[in-house]
């Protein structure tokens, strides 16, 4: 039997973010459980919690102080039990983020650690000597600017943290660590969890020898800061031992019935990509990985296929997740407007294109309104990153504000009290009641083109094969069985016209206008094309002199 998740959409909660039910302007576990019809009503198959346990919410709860027991801004274990069942009865699975590599510096674990070198859980979390000088013992770097070491008086020791100092990396060197971050996975797992996201999933393990990185090689990706990526990152994560550890994590999920893991790959570019085939590769890994391949800038046809090609030669056996937005990055329709003729134009052809991907995909709450990133001004941050460098850097507030329910609402319907982050009329422009009630809205958009990746086994089931084509057109086939549907994208908002080699029929949500052989695509079109045998496209001279 095929595995539920093989070609599952997952809606992405950010709890803090989605309904708050006690008017103190944070999201809680009852107000996701109230708003669980609309998510099922998009016809997704799983839902993926953002943290929601214990944590003194530093850094908005991937900073855990207790791995079994949900923070009380989010409500009590009795409210956890009562969402799990009901997104059950709704046909909806419920994954949880995972945040394993790091705890908060308040997690008993931690306090138990830093208080001297001698006691039960001294090499729980990752300690070193200072060099001669009194400098950190390597050069890496946090990801949230300045060193990745924080000097502790009470050890006379540097502890390792890749994110905030408030967040010590744990020592996966040390057996216990695992035996412990185990059962916490089984925790959840014996209370009716059907699977986990694992935050940072490459970063478990450091170079037990703490060599410093070299320098890197070529241009640097700015995540935070610019600093992280001016290093090759090959000793501070993606270290060979984490391996063994999805690994041993899976035989724990496979203990129970139809659990899935996916892990975030904390890197970009090709390498990120190699990450995701090897921590995929066979049956006893992860059953998949995402990266931060697709949530970045690059619009092009090109980087598309690169990243899905890349996978399939790298991991045949493997298995992917793709997405263009989370609470970590700019929206989508923001960071490609300029490469469409509306945002609304983006918003829709970007669902197309995604729901046409060969294997798991993921979208991001506010998404199915077309929702944009919210302008931030400096008095209304929250994220630390952004306090400590703005304005260089903006932040993840902006793709963090609450989910807009009613328009004409107080708060759009989010909260009777004040916010955590402001809900401004550009956002609740988009809210989910005006949407409802207009045919032609994005929302409306979503549930139709899911629910027609769901009635096409090519869609479900068929292999990827891409045509060549100039820039900015994205075209490929995806066949099972025999019958073929070719998806066609204009990456542009400038119309193109294209010549097919046969007759074929365009069929389900498209923009674009056949007739006989000759397609046309106006800016940010797409359209899906069923037809017998093989396929040829061509760009055509009118096209080409343009």
């Amino acid at each position: 039997m095929r595995e539920w998740w093989r070609d599952a959409v997952i809606y992405q909660i950010y709890p803090r973010s989605f309904q708050d039910s006690t008017g103190d302007g944070v999201g809680d576990l009852k107000g996701i459980t109230r708003r669980l019809p609309h998510v099922a009503s998009l016809g997704v198959d799983c839902i993926w919690l953002s943290p929601i346990f214990t944590s003194p919410q530093r850094d908005m709860g991937y900073d855990v102080s207790d791995y079994t027991d949900i923070d009380p801004l989010f409500g009590t274990l009795a409210d956890f039990d009562e969402m799990i069942a009901t997104a059950h009865d709704l046909g909806l699975k419920v994954i949880t983020d995972q945040v394993l590599s790091h705890t908060s510096d308040k997690h008993p674990w931690f306090e138990e650690s830093r208080s001297s070198r001698d006691n039960p859980r001294a090499d729980w979390y990752v300690w070193a000597n200072p060099l001669p000088d009194g400098s950190p013992p390597t050069n890496w770097h946090s990801h949230f600017g300045g060193p990745a070491w924080e000097f502790d008086p009470r050890r006379g020791q540097y502890y390792l943290h890749n994110f905030l100092g408030s967040q010590p990396d744990l020592n996966y060197h040390c057996p216990a660590v695992v035996d412990a971050i185990l059962e916490t996975c089984k925790f959840w797992l014996d209370r009716g969890l059907d699977g986990f996201r694992l935050d940072t999933v490459n970063y478990f393990f450091h170079d037990q020898e703490l060599r410093s990185n070299p320098p890197a090689s070529g241009g640097h990706y700015v995540m935070a800061t610019d600093l992280y990526g001016m290093q090759k990152n090959i000793y501070n994560k993606t270290r060979p031992e984490n391996i063994g550890f999805l690994e041993r994590l899976r035989r724990l999920t496979d203990q129970y019935d139809n659990i899935m893991m996916v892990g975030e790959v904390g890197e970009m570019g090709d390498r990120a990509i190699e990450i995701m085939a090897e921590y995929t590769r066979g049956e006893h890994r992860l059953h998949m990985c995402y990266s931060f391949a697709m949530l970045g800038p690059d619009f092009s046809a090109d980087h598309f296929r690169r990243c899905i090609e890349g996978f399939q030669r790298g991991a045949p056996d493997g298995h992917p997740k793709w997405s263009f937005s989370n609470h970590d990055v700019p929206r989508h329709p923001t960071r490609w407007a300029a490469h469409g003729t509306s945002v609304d134009a983006v918003a829709r052809q970007a669902a197309a294109m995604l729901m046409s991907f060969e294997g798991t995909l993921g979208i991001y709450q506010g998404e199915e309104l077309g929702q944009t990133e919210t302008v931030m001004e400096f008095h209304e941050l929250t994220d630390l990153p952004a306090l400590r460098f703005w304005p260089e850097v903006k932040g993840r507030d902006g793709c963090r504000t609450p989910m807009v329910w009613e328009r004409d609402a107080p708060n759009a319907g989010f909260s009777t009290g004040t916010p955590w982050l402001p809900v401004k009329p550009e956002q609740a422009a988009n809210a989910v009641d005006g949407q409802e009630a207009s045919n032609d809205s994005v929302l409306h958009f979503y549930r139709q083109i899911i629910a027609f990746r769901k009635a096409r086994p090519e869609l479900t089931l068929g292999k990827t094969v891409f045509i060549d084509l100039p820039e900015p057109i994205l075209a490929f086939t995806r066949t099972n069985e025999g019958q073929s549907l070719t998806c066609v994208f204009n990456l542009s908002p400038n119309p193109v016209a294209l010549c097919l080699s046969a007759p074929a029929t365009p069929v389900g949500p498209h923009a674009a206008e056949l007739t006989g052989t000759d397609l046309a695509l106006p800016g940010s079109g797409y359209v899906y094309l069923e037809h017998a045998g093989s396929l040829g496209l061509q760009v055509s001279e009118a096209t080409e002199a343009a």
